[in-house]
């Protein structure tokens, strides 16, 4: 009988679930999906996912240079243009639904869980190899097209008059999801044969990043700000 290898990245889901049913069960998550999250939430969150998106970006930027071979350069630097050029816009488009200005998101400062989250993936894109690089920016990509597809499962039935339709259609699309699909794949072709040592490395940043995603949704519920 035949027995299907299991993939690295099964292993990687398998060890974030309960990090990952956290972050889907947490009242920012499900206000989303019932349309209850207060807007002043909502906007709040807007605000430091764009300046998160800018520092996002540029891993993509660094994946160009950390890529072997033309392909996965092309992919990435096609990634990286789109983000910029488009992804962006379109944020800035939905924002300017909920009144906030271009100006108001460019001035925004990020959080220090925003901070702290942004600066472990670059420092480790910046250091480590691609794979180490995939592994730490995955969770947002593969995390964020879960919630999004449960979520309009969850609530299909009150989705035309939640005022955060739109969030969730874009983040249960299956054109959101393809970036997450790739990244996945080509974690796995790269791991193919490696040892457990540089899998415990790459499982460690994974789970890091998957935390830093619960926390964020927490940081902008509380919408937190430095202290001093």
């Amino acid at each position: 009988m035949r027995v299907d290898k299991m993939l690295f990245t099964d292993r990687l889901y398998e060890n974030a679930k309960e990090i990952w049913e956290k972050s889907y069960q947490h009242p920012f998550v499900q206000g989303i999906g019932d349309g209850t999250l207060s807007e002043d939430k909502f906007i709040y969150y807007m605000k430091q996912d764009y300046v998160y998106l800018i520092d996002y970006v540029k891993l993509f930027a660094i994946g160009v240079q950390k890529s072997q071979n033309l392909e996965t350069m092309e992919r990435f630097a096609h990634l990286l243009h789109e983000h910029l050029h488009f992804e962006m816009e379109l944020h800035r488009q939905y924002a300017a639904e909920f009144g906030i200005t271009r100006d108001e998101l460019e001035e925004t400062k990020p959080t220090p869980v925003n901070l702290a989250y942004t600066r472990y993936m670059l420092n480790v894109a910046h250091n480590g190899t691609l794979a180490e690089l995939i592994a730490a920016l995955l969770p947002c990509a593969w995390h964020y097209a879960e919630t999004g597809k449960r979520l309009k499962e969850q609530y299909k039935g009150s989705l035309e008059s939640n005022p955060y339709k739109k969030w969730v259609e874009t983040y249960s699309s299956e054109e959101f999801g393809a970036l997450g699909e790739w990244l996945i794949e080509l974690l796995n072709e790269l791991t193919n044969g490696k040892p457990e040592r540089e899998l415990s490395l790459l499982e460690k940043h994974f789970l890091i990043t998957s935390k830093y995603e619960y926390l964020f949704w927490d940081m902008n519920y509380h919408k937190q700000e430095w202290q001093i």
